[in-house]
């Protein structure tokens, strides 16, 4: 994590990547395994979710919790600070559906 010349921009700099602020938004929802996430979440490459999940916990906003059992058992949650962050997250998403019916409305 790194300060920006801007809050806003140090936030964007946090949350950006691929699909970082969804993997917030179901963990928001309650604690989930790496398999539930990558199903959750379709269109990202599992090497890709295992970055993003590391930057994530890098920056404190998951936890990663391994159980010891044979397979090894991995659940993810949000940090304190990853809930405390989601609020804004939702209302990106809100916005993000605003956008989604206005460039509908266009396409039609």
């Amino acid at each position: 994590m790194k300060k920006s010349y801007c809050p806003i921009d140090t936030f964007i700099n946090v949350v950006k990547g691929k699909r970082k602020s969804t993997i917030i938004l179901h963990l928001s929802q309650g604690n989930k395994r790496y398999n539930e996430l990558v199903k959750l979440i379709p269109d990202i490459s599992e090497r890709m979710m295992s970055k993003q999940l590391k930057e994530l916990e890098a920056d404190n906003l998951i936890n990663r919790k391994v159980f010891p059992e044979v397979p090894p058992k991995v659940e993810y949650s949000l940090t304190d600070l990853g809930k405390e962050i989601h609020p804004f997250l939702k209302g990106m998403f809100k916005g993000g559906i605003i956008f989604e019916k206005m460039i509908d409305a266009e396409e039609n």
